[in-house]
């Protein structure tokens, strides 16, 4: 089985970022977390601020990893040419949000993504990701 995880913008600085929104771990924390407890998952991981960087990556492995794990960061919420290409693949995607969205500012309960995704997870935190993971362990992918 083969993961991908791709973040979207300013991803790159949890842990310094926001941490009263964000928490207090990286990235790096997490993504290892996860590969030292699913070590028959081949994982990938990716990280863009550039919209167009992320449009190829999700191209780049949509048709081929079993499973993708999306936080596209702001740009869920301006990006329709990222709902496209998560449209576009074949891979299944679950959109992942660290921070509750939904009870954030009222632009960011708009998503492009979040239709085209097989499910959303969201407000749970970097917990978001492993959760997803045991959706695709689950779910046989």
């Amino acid at each position: 089985m083969k993961i991908a995880i791709i973040n979207g913008p300013n991803l790159n600085l949890l842990g310094k970022r926001e941490p009263d929104v964000y928490g207090t771990a990286s990235f790096d924390d997490c993504f290892n977390n996860l590969v030292a407890q699913y070590p028959n998952i081949e994982f990938e991981y990716f990280q863009s601020n550039i919209e167009g960087e992320l449009i190829n990556e999700l191209q780049r492995v949509g048709f081929t990893a079993t499973g993708i794990i999306f936080n596209p960061g702001g740009y869920t919420h301006t990006s329709v040419a990222i709902g496209d290409a998560v449209a576009a693949i074949t891979t299944p995607v679950i959109e992942v949000h660290i921070s509750n969205v939904h009870a954030r500012e009222d632009f960011r309960k708009i998503s492009h993504v979040s239709a085209k995704a097989t499910g959303s997870i969201v407000g749970l935190g970097l917990q978001g990701y492993q959760l997803a993971v045991e959706w695709f362990v689950k779910k046989g992918a």
